[in-house]
């Protein structure tokens, strides 16, 4: 049996109940890049724009499930949070939400090596929300911690 890591992705979204209320889905993940999206009509506030929360909270799942996806192609079991993060709210977004998360600094096979030599490393992401105009709408810089989990005992 194979194992989809997108597949299992998706899963592990649609088991946590406000990420099923986001109505969020993975729309693409080139390797380096995850995009997830979601309609506007679940995530609209009172002046009819997406909700400044949905706005973070769809960057963060990107770049928590960037770092995931890094993570389980290297064959490791880990836990992975958000760590701390900035957000800079730039203009509006009044279309569905979609969010795209890549390497801020730093490079995957470096977090991956520190992940393996001491149980636990730190990654710097970078996510934001377009305009449909090609602006921005919203930005995040955050870093993530990923910690080995313990052998699963016999």
């Amino acid at each position: 049996m194979s194992h989809d890591p997108l597949h299992a992705l998706e899963a592990h979204y649609r088991s946590m109940p406000p990420v099923v209320a986001m109505q969020v889905r993975i729309a693409e993940f080139d390797g380096e890049r995850l995009r997830l999206q979601a309609p506007l009509a679940t995530h609209v506030n009172d002046k009819g724009t997406a909700f400044g929360g949905s706005l973070t909270s769809l960057m963060t799942l990107a770049a928590w499930g960037l770092t995931t996806l890094q993570v389980e192609a290297a064959g490791l079991d880990a836990e992975v949070y958000v760590a701390d993060s900035d957000i800079r709210y730039k203009a509006p977004l009044r279309a569905d939400l979609e969010a795209e998360a890549t390497l801020a600094e730093g490079d995957w096979p470096a977090f991956l090596r520190t992940l393996r030599q001491r149980g636990r490393a730190r990654v710097t992401l970078r996510a934001q929300v377009p305009l449909p105009d090609g602006g921005v709408a919203t930005e995040m810089q955050a870093r993530y911690v990923a910690i080995l989990r313990p052998p699963a005992a016999a």
